[in-house]
């Protein structure tokens, strides 16, 4: 994610700133009910426990003129436990039917956003089910949690960390990744977006219906669809990857011509954390006032505002973030700090000839007394600080990871931590641990003064190797 106020202010600036009727859920001790969320220290409630999500199917119909909405998700997953009960996430419009493994059950929906499952026969463990689920109403516009109307009467989906509760239900949690697929059908006139490759679009009569497919697996908030009356730019990198990007209308040409940099923008990376992994790649380029842009899986969805810097940045999120996803929501580091790190030092200082050492004694001479620069903590920042600190401290604290520790050394690391857990999650624990193996300097206290402390650290690593001189 890359908010607006880091493109348009400086960092001083920002620091001041149906079957209805059901029982309710059992005991929390009830052995065979799946436990409501996996506890993640911000958001508890995220996920569910007593099964493993392995594919959303969505059918979803929309009409801009009307904002209706009606949706059909189908759920395949695997019981990791005996389940009499189960829940899933979701806070869309009203559901009218629930199956599982075709046969009724019965619902209730709870706190924010539970939708509380108990299907007609109990799930036994290590076996699949299938829960389909029938919903349908108006949806209406959220600022970075969900649903966003656009000015042409488009509409599309983005937030982080919860977004996609409001328009299919999941297991919303990143430990839970799984493929995707998605079947849209909108007025002929409209075009439909969304994650991975497209495999159908089809106008028959007054209607257009589009499928998507995400073969990898991708966490809820990353995936989208977006409604708009979009023009595309196709290209195709040179190993054949395909490369789809839709924009909205009234979106700058030089926009688009940043755009079309696409594959040299993956050639780049690549260089630096390993092969692009995801079958295609793009952008949706929405003309709605919104303040952020977010990384949804292979096609980034970017607000008006975007630059080259913002697309280096969520681009670089395909592999921290996306492939490789955070256990918990206190290791946002890994996804931004590494982010920010590409896009604000490493694209300009190899691509731009940016002498990146002034750069950071510059910033570190204008904020080091400057208390609130250095009072969120980079590894586990608090609820609700998560998108603080890792945008501004977090280039400072993996360029003086790199003069600690050489060129070499750290960028052999990164590029082997990244690629060895595609398609999984990782830690900042896991990253520390995985750093100290990669060198025979001690980084105990250089990581200690950088990641767990809210003040400046000591000069000997604030000024590491070459920052010194």
């Amino acid at each position: 994610m890359r908010h607006s106020w880091w493109r348009y202010t400086v960092v001083g600036a920002v620091l001041l700133a149906g079957a209805n009727a059901v029982p309710a859920q059992g005991d929390p001790g009830d052995p065979f009910a799946g436990a409501p969320g996996l506890g993640d220290p911000y958001y508890p409630l995220d996920g569910n426990g007593g099964y493993d999500a392995k594919n959303y199917d969505i059918t979803l119909g929309y009409d801009p003129a009307s904002h209706a909405m009606t949706g059909s998700t189908r759920v395949d997953a695997v019981a990791t436990q005996a389940l009499r009960t189960f829940n899933l996430d979701y806070s869309g419009p009203a559901i009218s039917k629930v199956t599982v493994n075709n046969l009724p059950a019965w619902f209730d929906r709870t706190q924010e956003h539970e939708l509380v499952i108990t299907p007609m026969l109990p799930l036994l463990p290590g076996l699949p089910f299938t829960v389909q689920v029938e919903y349908g109403g108006d949806i209406t516009g959220t600022d970075g949690e969900g649903w966003v109307l656009s000015p042409s009467g488009g509409a599309f989906v983005a937030g982080e960390p919860h977004s996609a509760s409001a328009w299919y239900p999941l297991n919303d949690t990143p430990l839970d990744k799984a493929t995707f697929a998605l079947h849209a059908t909108v007025p002929a006139e409209w075009e439909v977006m969304s994650n991975g490759l497209k495999i159908r679009d089809e106008v028959h009569g007054a209607n257009r219906t589009v499928d998507w497919e995400m073969r990898q697996p991708v966490v809820g908030y990353l995936t989208t669809i977006a409604i708009d009356k979009f023009d595309f730019l196709a290209q195709q990198r040179a190993n054949g990857t395909p490369l789809l990007s839709a924009f909205a209308p009234d979106v700058k040409q030089s926009t688009r011509d940043t755009e079309a940099r696409l594959p040299e923008f993956l050639d780049f990376l690549e260089q630096l954390y390993g092969p692009y992994p995801f079958d295609t790649a793009g952008g949706i380029y929405v003309d709605t006032d919104l303040q952020f842009s977010l990384e949804t899986q292979s096609r980034p969805i970017y607000a008006p505002w975007t630059d080259l810097d913002t697309v280096v940045h969520e681009l670089t999120h395909q592999w921290w973030g996306d492939s490789m996803s955070v256990k918990q929501w206190s290791d946002i580091c890994l996804n931004e700090c590494f982010a920010s790190y590409t896009a604000d030092y490493l694209w300009p200082e190899r691509m731009e000839g940016k002498d990146v050492d002034a750069m950071y004694r510059e910033t570190v001479a204008k904020y080091r007394g400057e208390d609130k620069f250095w009072r969120i903590m980079l590894q586990n920042p608090g609820v609700g600080n998560e998108f603080t600190a890792v945008y501004y401290r977090g280039p400072l604290f993996l360029h003086a990871l790199r003069r600690t520790m050489g060129d070499a050394a750290f960028f052999g690391a990164v590029h082997d931590f990244v690629d060895g857990h595609r398609y999984g999650n990782a830690s900042m624990p896991e990253f520390r641990q995985f750093m100290q193996s990669r060198t025979p300097i001690d980084l105990t206290g250089f990581l200690t003064a950088w990641l767990d402390r809210s003040e400046p650290p000591a000069d000997e690593y604030l000024y590491p190797g070459s920052l010194r001189s």
